[in-house]
């Protein structure tokens, strides 16, 4: 009688990802046992850093967590904090916060786009490999990602963990003169990557959709970036207040990233995808025109064309950021004064790779006494399971270096950030 054959592939550790994790598969009988996204980064411990710590903290503290994706966790604290204080930025001050978020957009989505993503779509191991092929593609990747840094450094004080954000506001604001300054930069990253798109249109991308829950901010007069209501497809919406409501996070032995699903219904998923079929229409209309004009419009399910979307919100990024530089004039004063208050502020915005909670509890004194983050990869890190569950099966035909990198080309679909999640890839396959 013949033994059952065992096959294992190992990757030690996934590339062009933040962070360190492994994939653990078993197949019996051309079936899915096992599967494990084994998240074994070691735990970061902000949530406990920020306990004792003042609330005007709390930005430049969060904003440590990612060096891709600062401006998200700034954003998010502010917005929790200052729902507990009473203050909402309007006028220039909210153009200021989008415009240093559409920043951080571009140059986090062009570095995914040109630098991670699309060697897989074009079989090179690196962005290395692809520039000896494609110099042209890589030097506009780096011009659009130029135009988003720029963007970070004029309004934040720097392009990595911007130092300029504080509860109210800014600590200082820009000039009218030096923002406009950026507008022919923003202008050429969004030509070059809409000359991008019409290449990249022209891959090949797999086969494979799926029934997704999204979920996103929505807002009800522009493309939810800053805050909002927090929507789904089938038919969630709710307060950013009652994200706990809905929400459930809970850990799994495997992995030091926290698991989050819908309460009674199971994984789903955010990020660009969720944003994209949410809320198409409210995308700025140049960016609309090159989704229709490639066929990619809602519903769209692939999570590989991914790639594309997040072409399409550079595209959005930059000509938003062009539209607020034309109107801009600068606030009578960087920030606005705010009094402390006891009690529990929650908070939303949508970092590049997805939906960014934040709840802190503030006592008389005006220290955390409380804090809890939900990054966008926690919460996808189910739903990429339920993805590699269905798409394993399809590759078992596979030599196992095909297998392991199209598994390596299904989580990169998230741009999974695995630092701010453990709160990627060897994989490891027995096939039976």
């Amino acid at each position: 009688m013949q033994k059952p054959r065992t096959l294992t592939v190992r990757v030690d550790p996934l590339t062009r990802v933040e962070g360190e994790g492994a994939l653990h598969v078993r197949v019996r009988n051309g079936q899915v046992h096992e599967l494990r996204l084994e998240i074994y980064e070691p735990p970061r411990f902000f949530e406990a850093f920020l306990r004792g710590r003042r609330f005007e903290e709390a930005p430049d503290i969060t904003a440590r967590i990612c060096g891709i994706c600062p401006v998200a966790y700034q954003m998010s604290a502010c917005n929790a904090i200052e729902s507990l204080l009473g203050f909402s930025a309007t006028g220039p001050l909210r153009d200021l916060r989008l415009l240093l978020y559409y920043g951080e957009w571009i140059e986090s989505h062009a570095l995914h786009v040109f630098f991670l993503h699309l060697p897989d779509f074009l079989g090179y191991d690196s962005a290395l490999h692809l520039a000896r092929d494609h110099p042209e593609w890589v030097q506009k990747g780096l011009q659009i990602k130029k135009a988003g840094n720029a963007l970070l450094a004029r309004i934040g004080g720097r392009e990595i963990h911007p130092i300029n954000v504080r509860i109210g506001g800014f600590y200082s604001v820009p000039s009218r003169k030096a923002l406009l300054e950026h507008r022919e930069e923003l202008a050429r990253a969004r030509d070059f990557m809409v000359e991008a798109l019409r290449w990249m249109a022209t891959l090949e991308f797999p086969d494979f959709e799926e029934d997704y829950e999204f979920v996103a901010l929505y807002h009800p007069e522009e493309y939810a970036i800053l805050d909002g209501q927090i929507r789904s497809s089938k038919g969630i919406l709710v307060s950013v207040s009652g994200f706990e409501e809905v929400f459930e996070e809970f850990q799994v032995p495997y992995s030091h990233a926290l698991h989050s699903i819908i309460r009674g219904r199971g994984s789903y998923m955010v990020g660009p995808l969720a944003r994209f079929n949410l809320n198409f229409s409210q995308l700025a209309p140049v960016a609309r025109e090159v989704a229709v004009s490639l066929d990619l419009t809602p519903p769209a399910r692939n999570p590989f064309r991914s790639l594309l979307v997040r072409g399409i919100e550079i595209v959005h990024a930059c000509e938003e950021a062009l539209r607020l530089i034309e109107r801009y004039e600068p606030p009578h004063r960087p920030w606005e004064p705010v009094e402390v208050r006891p009690g529990i502020g929650h908070g939303a915005s949508e970092a590049p790779r997805g939906l960014l909670y934040h709840r802190y509890r503030i006592n008389p004194e005006g220290l955390i006494e409380e804090a809890k983050i939900v990054p966008p990869t926690s919460q996808n890190q189910r739903r990429i399971e339920d993805d590699l569950r269905k798409l394993v099966p399809r590759l078992l035909s596979l030599p196992k270096d095909q297998i392991t990198w199209r598994c390596e080309h299904a989580i990169r679909n998230y741009d999974p950030c695995i630092s701010c999640a453990t709160h990627f890839l060897r994989l490891e396959i027995d096939l039976e």
